[in-house]
C-alpha cells in the first residue's frame, strides 16, 4: 500500500504549476490534500487539471502565523510541501518586498508551525538552482556555496538555508529541492521560454528570444520533479537537513530550444524565431545546469523523460488546450 494512501498532506502553492502537478500525483496515491490558494485568480493549474473538487482548498497567505497553525492542527496535516513563492524572476526583480515576504517570510512562518505541531512528520521546501547564482564551477553540485545577488535568486537562497536551518536547530523533518527549469504541461506563465514559445508556434507567430539566445539553461520534465518531492517526502529520515539538485545534467541553448520547438510544432521552415538582443543582458548567468548525481545515489532518482519528449507532451497538451478554447468560445 502507498504511503500516502489517506495521508494528510498540506501543498503550499498548489495553484501553481508544479505545485498542481503535486496535487495530482498525491491524489493519484490516495492522499487526502488541502491547498493552500493566495488568489483567486481565473486561470491557475489546479482548475486546468480539475483537481478542485478533490481536494480542500483554504484561503490565505503563508506569512499568516495563526493561519498554518490552525490548518496544520485542525487537518492534522502529516506532509507538506512548501512551494509558495512568488516564482517570476521578471516580478521578482520589480517587487522585491513583495517577494522576499513571501519566499523568505513564508518560509520561516510555516516551519515555526510546524515546529509547534506534532502531527507533521515530512516537509519538503522548494529551493532553487538560482540560489546559486553565478559560478565558475559547472555543474552546480549541493557543495556550491549559495550566491544568488538578485531579489529571486537571493530569496531561494535565504529559503534554502532557513529550511536547513530548522531542520538541525530543532531536528524538524525538512529537506531541500534545488530544481533546474522545470517545464511541462499547465504552465500559463507565458512569459517562460518554453510556453511562451509553445504558443507563439501553435498560432504560426515567431516565438519571442527576450535575450540574445545564447545562454544555456537545464530543463527537467515536470513528471520527474514530482517523482522527485515524493521521494524526498517518503526518505525524509535518512535526508534530513540536506538540500538535493534535480535536473537534466543536459544543458541546452536557449536559441536552439526554441528552434527544437518550432520543428517538433510542425513550423519549421514557416517561422523563425525572434532573437530581441544583439548582446547578452547585463547580470545574466551565461551557464547554468546541475549535477544530479546526489539524488541519484541517495534516492535513486534519474531524469526519465527526454527533452524532445517532454517538449512533445508539453506541446500535445497546449495544443488540445488551445482547440478546446477555441471551441468554447465559439458555442452560442
Amino acid at each position: 500500500m502507498s504511503l500516502w494512501n489517506d495521508r494528510q498532506v498540506f501543498v503550499t502553492g498548489a495553484t501553481g504549476f508544479v505545485g498542481a502537478h503535486i496535487v495530482k500525483g498525491l491524489i493519484e496515491q490516495g492522499a487526502r490534500v488541502v491547498c493552500l490558494q493566495r488568489d483567486g485568480v481565473n486561470t491557475n493549474a489546479l482548475d486546468l487539471f480539475d483537481l478542485r473538487r478533490f481536494v480542500t482548498v483554504i484561503s490565505g497567505k503563508v506569512e499568516d502565523f495563526e493561519l498554518m497553525l490552525r490548518i496544520l492542527g485542525e487537518y492534522r496535516i502529516e506532509s507538506i510541501f512548501h512551494l509558495a513563492a512568488q516564482a517570476l524572476v521578471g516580478t521578482t526583480k520589480h517587487s522585491a518586498l513583495s517577494t522576499f515576504e513571501s519566499n523568505i517570510r513564508g518560509t520561516y512562518t510555516l516551519l515555526e508551525a510546524c515546529r509547534q505541531n506534532p502531527t507533521v512528520k515530512s516537509i519538503v521546501v522548494a529551493s532553487s538552482d538560482k540560489a546559486y547564482g553565478t559560478s565558475p564551477q559547472l555543474p552546480y553540485s549541493e557543495d556550491n556555496p549559495l550566491a544568488g545577488l538578485f531579489p529571486y535568486d537571493a530569496s531561494k537562497a535565504c529559503t534554502d538555508i532557513v529550511a536547513r536551518s530548522y531542520a538541525h536547530s530543532y531536528e524538524l523533518p525538512v529537506a531541500v529541492t534545488r530544481c533546474a527549469n522545470i517545464y511541462g504541461p499547465g504552465d500559463m506563465n507565458f512569459s517562460r521560454v518554453i510556453p511562451g514559445a509553445i504558443m507563439a508556434a501553435l498560432a504560426g507567430e515567431a516565438p519571442v528570444v527576450r535575450s540574445d539566445g545564447t545562454p544555456y539553461r537545464d530543463f527537467v520534465y515536470v513528471d520527474d520533479i514530482v517523482r522527485a518531492y515524493l521521494l524526498l517526502a517518503e526518505q525524509i529520515e535518512a535526508v534530513r537537513g540536506e538540500a538535493f539538485n534535480f535536473g537534466s545534467g543536459c544543458p541546452v541553448q536557449i536559441l536552439e530550444l526554441v528552434e527544437r520547438i518550432i520543428r517538433l510544432t510542425g513550423k519549421e521552415g514557416a517561422i523563425t524565431p525572434l532573437v530581441m538582443l544583439e548582446q547578452k543582458i547585463a547580470g545574466e548567468i551565461d551557464m547554468q545546469y546541475l549535477l544530479s548525481q546526489k539524488a541519484e545515489t541517495r534516492l535513486g532518482w534519474k531524469g526519465e523523460v527526454t527533452l524532445d519528449e517532454g517538449l512533445q507532451r508539453t506541446i500535445d497538451w497546449y495544443r488540445s488546450y488551445v482547440e478546446n478554447d477555441v471551441a468554447r468560445a465559439s458555442r452560442p
